[in-house]
Order: structure tokens, then C-alpha cells, then sequence
């Protein structure tokens, strides 16, 4: 749960520094455990719900590649022993 909250934190930073008319992120994780102990993380995939106006998906994508990459400390920590992906959606605020 910390993860998704400190990358959703970036994502919205991001669009906002890019002056994008974001209104509301939410994130959702999927992750797989090894069985045995320690029961490390070995897979998680991360959906993010990303709303606001106009949004381009170019930029969606580089905010959430630029939090995997390069911001978010905890999600670059995961990465190191589990396989982490992405997936998104643009939803245009009313």
C-alpha cells in the first residue's frame, strides 16, 4: 500500500508540473508472494485510474514511467526482487 500511495503522490505531481488539468488518481495493486519464507514480493502490477481534462496519454505515461524510474524510492526498492508493470486508464473529468 505504501508503494501505490508514493507513486500515485509522483504521478499527480508530475501532470501538475506539466500544468495537466488532473482531478484524481487512484491506483490499485496486484502482487504475488513467494510461497515460502521470506515471502518475498515477486510480481506486482500496479493500474492506475488517472482523471482529469484533456489529459494526454503520452504524458499519463512518462508521469508513471518517470515515478518507476527515477521518484518513487520504494517502488525502485520493490523492483529490485520483483517484476513490476503498469496499466492505465485516462478518465475525462465532468
Amino acid at each position: 500500500m505504501g508503494t501505490g500511495g508514493c507513486t500515485a503522490y509522483d504521478v499527480v505531481h508530475i501532470l501538475k508540473k506539466a500544468r495537466a488539468d488532473v482531478r484524481d488518481c487512484e491506483v490499485s495493486l496486484e502482487a504475488e508472494r513467494a510461497a515460502e519464507d521470506p515471502k518475498v514480493f515477486e510480481r506486482i502490477h500496479f493500474h492506475f485510474k488517472v482523471v482529469g481534462r484533456g489529459l494526454q496519454q503520452k504524458q499519463v505515461e512518462r508521469a508513471i514511467n518517470l515515478s518507476h524510474d527515477k521518484y518513487c524510492s520504494a517502488s525502485i526498492m520493490l523492483a529490485k526482487s520483483a517484476a513490476i508493470t503498469h496499466s492505465y486508464e485516462i478518465v475525462e473529468a465532468q
